[in-house]
């Protein structure tokens, strides 16, 4: 009996002292296992991120970015931003963010791999607003963020008094169209607004944004199209800025617009007389008006323009919007009598 006993008690200490050596491996293993994602993580720079908003920099350094509050619904809009990938479009939200605030650094989820540029440029296609911006940035570009540093024409004063005098343009443009009643109207009414107020002038102070179109009145083709975008959205109609050249003119800008859901061509510069003797060289009557480029196909402005392939711009191909087509002003064939009781006809509708 005591022989048993003693065997019994004797398993007893061999199982405890399994059972803590079992315990002791675990813990081991763990210890092991931490200081293993410790290293990787030490290792592999932008891993590791706490909340989203924290970053490991190349030397282990803790990058801190601010909250994102554009919103997807902020932008959806944009016909650019709608080419993005899901990353470059946090980018693009984070450079917007940025730029309103007029940021002198601005922290973006872009590594060596991204292209911080190119989104900022789609942004600046498509935001006519941001007048205060001309464009062009620096940036520093580490492994898995870019320190992106933009290029603003003004101070945060001098924006707000030039936003002001932008907003009552447009409010005295705008209330200007309380009697059309279809988009096309509407567009049409832009169109011709611009070639009466704007004149072409490539020596005009910031002439690449809607200031100087809409309180300078003096503009090259980007603020022609970016005026034209920004008052059509306020309009609730879809118009894009196009970029591409001019046959031996070279890079130019100009519109896509959308109406009763067809997309037509839009140069609101080559309606100008103005930029037309700049051209050519004639002297032409400063209140005519060319509505050869409203509401055209792609087939018709093609003959001139050429747009950049760098993203699929929509198919423009429907003419039933063609200003001459609609005022019976478009001839298959040439009956010199005809066009000139026709045009006697138009000149003493437009003199009432």
């Amino acid at each position: 009996m005591e022989r048993d006993r003693r065997r019994r008690k004797k398993r007893r200490r061999n199982r405890k002292t399994r059972r803590k050596g079992f315990v002791f491996l675990v813990l081991l293993l763990v210890v092991i296992g931490a200081a293993g994602v410790l290293k990787m993580i030490k290792a592999t720079p932008g891993l590791f991120c706490e909340s989203g908003n924290i970053l490991l920099s190349d030397s282990g350094q803790k990058i801190g970015f601010p909250e994102l509050n554009v919103s997807e619904e902020d932008v959806a809009d944009g016909f650019y931003y709608q080419q993005l990938s899901e990353q470059e479009k946090q980018v693009y939200r984070e450079i917007l963010q940025g730029v309103r605030s007029m940021d002198e650094t601005i922290l973006l989820h872009a590594g060596e791999n991204d292209e911080a540029g190119k989104i900022y440029e789609y942004l600046m296609y498509d935001r006519s607003e941001l007048f205060w911006c001309d464009g062009s940035s620096k940036m520093t570009v580490y492994k898995d963020y870019t320190e992106f540093h933009p290029s603003y024409i003004c101070t945060q004063d001098q924006r707000e008094s030039r936003r002001e005098q932008i907003e009552n343009a447009a409010q005295e443009v705008l209330a200007g169209a309380q009697g059309c009643e279809t988009e096309y109207e509407k567009i049409k009414y832009i169109f011709k607004y611009l070639v009466d107020t704007v004149d072409y002038d490539q020596n005009a102070l910031d002439n690449q944004n809607i200031y100087s179109s809409l309180v300078g009145k003096r503009s090259v083709c980007a603020g022609y199209s970016r005026a034209a975008q920004y008052l059509l959205k306020q309009m609730g109609i879809e118009c894009i800025y196009v970029v591409g050249t001019v046959k031996e003119q070279g890079a130019h800008a100009w519109n896509i617009v959308k109406c009763d859901d067809k997309y037509y061509q839009m140069d609101v510069t080559f309606g100008d007389p103005i930029f037309q003797e700049n051209e050519t060289g004639e002297t032409l009557p400063h209140d005519l008006v060319n509505y050869e480029y409203l509401c055209c196909t792609d087939e018709e402005i093609f003959t001139d323009h050429q747009q950049d392939d760098f993203v699929p711009y929509p198919v423009c191909d429907s003419n039933d919007l063609e200003y001459y087509r609609i005022n019976g002003l478009y001839y298959e064939t040439f009956d010199e009598n005809e066009i000139y009781e026709k045009m006697k006809e138009n000149e003493n509708k437009r003199l009432v």
